[in-house]
């Protein structure tokens, strides 16, 4: 759904975080950007105009006015990681996992990655669409307005196409914005496990050239992890994706540190995501590069993992962090944000404002977005959320609680 660019002028909010900040808060930098006292102009769209409230009334006297009424005022979130497109929801691998049963041991009994290939298989495209629709819908009213969504639940070429084009209708029938990632790297099907070697090539030589042509993808992931895909394997994928035009992103380090954080560095990937067990060397090869660590604290809880992805050790090295909830049938089945702000701060030694930079602003940064997306500084697109709280720092700290007020898109209230 193209969602009509509209204006308006936000007043009397108790704050408004802007998150134009560092990634990292020091004593000088709020990465939240919170300003006091300010009102903000959406004009077609566009945020315009931020300042002082009477100044921006006097420059725009005849908007229409949403009075925030001593509410919070912050950029929609941008969801850099999730598989928002599949079939059914895996709940009878949770109720196994409940009992101790891993997860990988789950997959190796034929559940997982494949439960859901098989799954996606044998749908037709009209079905994904309908089936991602109400999910997409709670993301929404979650306050997500642009969110990565990846395929993977195919693996093979015709399942994989499938996907995204059904990621390429949901764009024009919800008002979430999507940016479309091919992950045909997301495990080796059954029918190639006797021969990884021929997957990998039908990988390179068919499916990433057939996605590139038909202009379905932004982006090429790969799940480096032992037992899945080994480096070597993963560096020729992202390659040949990186000569059709595709950009690089890597679902690295997440049960089993595997060096997938210095190959992203050293292909200068958009994001390194998961880092569950990032080493040190990865940890300063991401801090001295563009490469964007994303953490997706959802799957870790969801999972059990007793060690949670070093989110303080990267602000302090210097990375760029995001934020996302990896929501997903399996690993991860949230659509909330709201609690992934929650669990960087419980859970991996972040801040609140560090929380929602990384959940707006480097999510955008993660999926190389330079609009301002992710920010409400001017120039960026008028997408905001209203929460029913007195302070920013007060969003993580009402643990998923339902407390948005309000959602825009492009300046139109969409929730």
């Amino acid at each position: 759904m193209t969602t009509l660019p509209r204006s308006a002028v936000f007043i009397n909010a108790a704050e408004v975080a802007v998150c134009t900040g560092p990634a990292r808060a020091s004593e000088n930098a709020d990465p939240a950007g919170v300003l006091h006292g300010v009102a903000v102009a959406v004009v077609n769209g566009v945020v315009e105009a931020l300042g002082p409230q009477d100044d921006v009334l006097a420059q725009h006297p005849h908007l229409e006015r949403v009075n925030c009424a001593g509410r919070t005022l912050t950029p929609g979130f941008v969801d850099s990681h999730t598989h928002a497109v599949f079939g059914r929801y895996r709940v009878e691998e949770y109720a196994l996992r409940c009992t101790g049963v891993p997860y990988m041991e789950i997959a190796r009994r034929g559940g997982g990655i494949n439960a859901s290939v098989r799954d996606l298989r044998g749908r037709g495209e009209d079905e994904l669409v309908e089936m991602a629709l109400p999910r997409l819908d709670e993301m929404l009213r979650g306050g997500t307005t642009t969110a990565e969504v990846k395929s993977g639940y195919g693996l093979s070429t015709e399942s994989e196409i499938k996907t995204l084009r059904a990621i390429r209708r949901l764009n024009d029938l919800q008002p979430i914005e999507l940016i479309p990632t091919f992950l045909g790297g997301h495990e080796v099907p059954p029918e190639y496990r006797d021969n990884r070697a021929a997957y990998v090539d039908l990988l390179v030589e068919e499916m990433i050239p057939a996605v590139a042509e038909a202009g379905l993808a932004r982006f090429c992931d790969v799940f480096m992890e032992p037992g899945v895909f080994g480096r070597d394997e993963t560096e020729r994928i992202l390659r040949a994706g990186l000569a059709h035009g595709l950009r690089p992103k890597l679902h690295a380090d997440e049960l089993e540190g595997s060096g997938g954080a210095e190959l992203a560095a050293e292909l200068g990937a958009a994001s390194a995501d998961h880092l569950g067990d990032i080493s040190e060397a990865g940890i300063a090869a991401l801090a001295a590069s563009s490469t964007v660590a994303t953490l997706l604290p959802g799957t870790l809880f969801f999972l059990g993992r007793p060690r949670w992805a070093p989110g303080r050790a990267l602000l302090d090295a210097g990375a760029t962090v995001a934020l996302a909830t990896d929501f997903n049938p399996g690993s991860s089945p949230t659509p909330s944000m709201h609690f992934i702000l929650t669990a960087g701060c419980s859970r991996m030694g972040m801040s609140p404002a560090e929380s929602l930079r990384a959940a707006t602003a480097g999510g955008a940064a993660a999926l190389e977005l330079t609009d301002g997306r992710g920010t409400l500084a001017p120039g960026a697109p008028g997408d905001l959320v209203l929460w029913r709280a007195s302070s920013a720092a007060e969003i993580p700290y009402r643990l998923a609680a339902p407390i948005i007020e309000g959602v825009w898109k492009a300046g139109e209230r969409v929730v």
